[in-house]
């Protein structure tokens, strides 16, 4: 599989961009809280970076199945390019700030455009690999997919943490955006075939609502997804990190890059087993156990007083998401018609993309309203909670078996 140029140079393509994604949202945390000293403003970190996704995420769906992929997926990274190099002005005073209640107007104007951006590079990433792989390598292949996500998971925070501590926040910035014009530079590079046109273009809204009508007439797709989005929304616990380790583990900006990095190495080493070993029987079962393993993990997290036992129990979270997130996306492979790629990754992108912005803006909420740990516990018991709904819900998703679907 890895001796396919295209699954290569696509990997490539998502490694890059992620690299550049994390870093930024290291950096950005960082920035925010050393100007606030408020967990609420972590969490409008997230808000102000979802409302814009949600305002243009179908749209980009569309425009994946009627324009040229590749094209699209440049210009999305060079919006990154864009966006890291207008922070990077902001921290080393070129760009007026410029007061905006919480943090400054420029650096949420930014994540703003953000947002916008980021709802095509995963439509872009999902069209494009059913394209380079055959059907019955879709398991295997996303399975080295998310190795190579949550390798970027890993390395990104990490190597953002390192660079705030080390070189400043502007640097941080300025490296994020070398990352994005690499990864510009690798889409547009990709040789792989493209479907040609479609003849007579639908008018928007109407291709938008087949889409939506799809994935809302599947249970199996829709229960994933929902299941993904509702226990996300509740478990997460990554936008609280800044203030965990202030206030409760007591150490600097290195430590975050660490306990950032630490969910995707646990992510890592999943997906290795699952590149190798692809699920195929009993998966929606698998699934539900997976979920339900990660809200236990985030509350034993939040009960943690001890840096590397929070870190272990973060990295457990993240071998659980590992294992939901193959399922997911071969779920979301098998059962969507090649035609409708970009519309149906657009909606799984609202479903599980926004969840963890919109969870870290319910996160801050929750913390302001609970308090900082008692929100976790809480956040945690609320996974839970979905895992049994799902469950109850779904029962096709329950009772799946991949083999079905191939």
């Amino acid at each position: 599989m890895l001796r396919n140029p295209g699954f290569v140079g696509l990997l490539v393509y998502r490694l890059l961009a992620m690299l550049s994604y994390q870093i930024v949202a290291v950096t950005v945390g960082w920035h925010v809280y050393e100007l606030t000293r408020d967990p609420l403003a972590l969490g409008m970190i997230g808000l102000t970076e979802v409302v814009p996704y949600f305002c243009f995420a179908l749209f980009a769906g569309y425009a994946v199945d009627h324009l040229p992929r590749r094209k699209l997926g440049m210009f999305a990274c060079l919006g990154l390019l864009v966006t890291t190099l207008m922070l990077a002005g902001v921290a080393s005073g070129t760009l007026p700030a410029g007061a905006f209640g919480i943090g400054t107007f420029t650096i949420f104007a930014a994540i703003a455009i953000n947002g916008v951006v980021r709802a095509f590079l995963s439509p872009v990433y999902m069209s494009l690999f059913a394209r380079v792989l055959k059907r019955e390598h879709f398991a295997r292949g996303a399975g080295v997919s998310s190795v190579v996500m949550q390798t970027g998971l890993v390395m990104g925070p990490a190597l953002g943490g390192v660079l705030v501590a080390w070189g400043g926040k502007t640097s941080a910035y300025l490296v994020a955006a070398a990352f994005a014009l690499a990864a510009a530079i690798a889409i547009v590079s990709l040789r792989v075939t493209e479907p040609p046109p479609p003849a007579e273009r639908a008018p928007v809204f109407q291709s938008i609502g087949e889409g939506l009508r799809f994935v809302f007439n599947n249970q199996v797709v829709l229960g994933a997804q929902a299941l993904d989005m509702f226990s996300v929304l509740f478990g997460g616990a990554v936008a609280l990190l800044p203030a965990f380790i202030h206030d409760v583990l007591h150490y600097g900006p290195e430590a975050l890059g660490v306990l950032r990095a630490a969910p995707a190495a646990g992510a890592v080493l999943m997906g290795l087993w699952l590149a190798r070993h692809p699920p195929q029987k009993h998966a929606g079962r698998l699934l539900l156990w997976a979920v339900a393993g990660f809200g236990l993990c985030i509350v034993g997290f939040a009960l943690s007083r001890e840096f590397w036992l929070s870190a272990a129990m973060l990295m457990l979270s993240g071998m659980c998401d590992g294992v939901s997130v193959v399922l997911r996306s071969t779920i979301l492979q098998l059962s969507t018609p090649d035609e409708m790629r970009g519309r149906v990754s657009s909606i799984n992108g609202i479903f599980i993309g926004s969840s963890n912005e919109l969870g870290a803006f319910e996160s801050g909420l929750a913390a302001k309203l609970m308090g900082l740990v008692p929100s976790v516990i809480f956040g945690g018991c609320m996974t839970l909670a979905v895992v049994g709904a799902t469950a109850k819900l779904a029962p096709k998703l329950r009772r799946l078996d991949l083999r079905d679907l191939q």
